[in-house]
């Protein structure tokens, strides 16, 4: 037995072959890195350490960006495919400065974009909020990402973020500006074409707008049957001899003939030489913006009472505006969204117009609005309404009606060349990593972003309203003609504080931000 073991287990160890070589050990290939600021990324890297030629390593930071832009040609903020807007070039300026790879180029969620607001078409932004995970390691990376951007859109910096930041959540609120011109609040300046001619003949006669695009117009369906008598100096066998012709002007705005034929020898404007007739206003004739030509025929100028933004006019207005202050059911200042929607409830915590300001010789006023957020169209139908109360005489209380979850009420809406987003606000962000990051605020960049408006936004908003008249056209047709909704309180019998005869008022309660 012993033997048997000794035979199978020690064997010489001569007789057995060698054992095969073993292959050489194959090198990895070098990962491709996401960015480099020399080589692109399918050259090839060398991977020796010590090599000066080596492509570095960088790595994504979560990061908040601020920046400003005027919202002339763009379609709003938020990309849209087919469409011009901020964020489509704001994205392809950062893949080309090199913050956003290949791969996630045109895939927003690849790189965890957010936005503090989504302006409208042709709205504008002062400091705007907008976070993702970029490659920003590089120096000089602002410098590149302005490169790659149009002179209206301008990025001030960035700041490090927690990974859980977004600019959207973390936005506490909003402010915004709109600039409505003072002549809007006059209810005497850009009358609507009915109330001019509406008013001629009476005590109470309205000068014509010399100063809009549509000047000239023919308004039909307007007024009734009025006659007009027209006196003039012959010379007949050497003796001057008064005769006068009597015409009619009809709804269509064109005169007739004692036999009821069109005369095209009168008419309320002069369609030929494109330049309107002047209309009498208590002995004098406006000739221009502020200026009247008496009719006394001396020819002299003289200055016609001009309406300001005083402190009556301004006590009024802001009175007007807080009315919108607190949480209200705001389905009647947007579009597509019900009143049963929670999203129709926001909560608006200042309105204020205290200040003036004068652009490309315009005087504006500057009406601030700060809330925790805002729908589609929202702001502009809330400054069209407050404007409406303001200058046709509709009770402040309407304001208050149009808030009602129960009323479906249609409110102007005013242009969009005057609105702006101010700034954007991370007080509870700011309050719980204070003691590990930077505050998001645009402390930092006010000097920039007041220059960018001064530059940008607000020469914008004066040459547009001068070339275009946005405002002043506009307002011609804001009247109860147009806007039915005016007469609420009468119409359906609602008392003079905003209530109906048979309802009580429903406090409202504040509720928490939506988004």
């Amino acid at each position: 037995m012993d033997e048997s073991v000794a035979t199978t287990t020690s064997p010489s160890s001569s007789s057995l072959p060698p054992p095969p070589p073993l292959p050489p050990p194959e090198e990895p290939e070098p990962k491709k890195l996401k960015m480099s600021t020399t080589t692109s990324d399918d050259e090839t890297t060398n991977t020796d350490p010590n090599s000066i030629d080596r492509k570095p390593r960088y790595k994504r930071r979560k990061i908040a960006i601020f920046l400003a832009y005027c919202g002339v040609g763009y379609q709003g903020m938020q990309k849209n495919p087919g469409a011009k807007t901020i964020e489509a070039d704001l994205e392809e300026a950062l893949f080309q400065s090199g913050g956003i790879p290949e791969p996630d180029r045109g895939n927003p969620k690849r790189f965890d974009w957010a936005r503090s607001a989504r302006t409208d078409k042709g709205v504008s932004a002062v400091g705007q909020v907008v976070s993702g995970r970029f490659y920003v390691d590089p120096p000089g990376f602002i410098d590149r990402l302005n490169s790659h951007l149009p002179d209206q859109i301008r990025v001030f910096g960035f700041k490090r973020v927690t990974n859980s930041f977004s600019s959207k959540k973390f936005c506490d609120r909003r402010r915004y500006v709109y600039l409505i011109p003072v002549f809007a609040l006059d209810s005497s300046a850009h009358p609507d074409r009915e109330s001019v001619l509406a008013s001629l003949g009476s005590e109470n006669e309205l000068s014509k707008c010399l100063e809009c695009p549509d000047r000239g117009r023919k308004v039909l369906g307007v007024m009734g049957k009025r006659k007009i008598i027209e006196s003039k100096t012959l010379e007949v066998d050497g003796i001057d001899v008064v005769a006068q012709t009597e015409t009619t002007e009809t709804e269509s705005g064109f005169v007739l003939n004692n036999d009821g034929t069109e005369n095209e020898n009168v008419e309320l404007e002069s369609k030929d030489s494109g330049v309107e007739l002047l209309v009498e206003t208590g002995g004098s004739e406006e000739v221009g913006s502020g200026l009247v030509k008496n009719s006394n025929g001396d020819g002299k100028a003289g200055k016609k009472s001009v309406f300001s933004y005083g402190e009556k006019e301004k006590e009024k207005f802001n009175r007007i505006l807080s009315r919108y202050v607190g949480t209200h059911n705001f389905h009647n200042f947007t579009t597509r969204t019900k009143a049963e929607d929670p999203a129709a409830k926001r909560f608006i915590i200042s309105f204020d117009a205290n200040t003036v300001v004068n652009v490309e010789g315009v005087d504006f006023v500057k009406c601030e609005v700060v809330g925790q957020s805002f729908m589609l169209h929202q702001i502009r139908k809330m400054v069209g309404l407050a404007v409406a109360v303001m200058r046709t005489g509709a009770p402040e209380s309407l304001i208050d009606v149009a808030l009602q979850k129960d009323v479906n009420f249609t409110a102007p809406t005013a242009p969009e060349v005057g609105l702006y987003l101010d700034e954007c606000f991370f007080t509870s962000y700011n309050q719980k990593w204070k003691d590990t990051h930077e505050e998001i605020s645009m402390k930092d960049y006010a000097e920039e972003a007041e220059d960018f408006k001064m530059k940008q936004i607000y020469p914008h908003i004066g040459s547009t309203e001068l070339k275009e008249g946005s405002v002043g056209i506009w307002l011609h047709s804001l009247n109860h003609r147009n806007y039915p909704d005016l007469n609420y309180l009468e119409a359906n019998k609602v008392s003079k504080n905003g209530l109906a005869e048979e309802t009580a008022a429903v406090p409202s309660v504040p509720v928490e931000s939506v988004a």
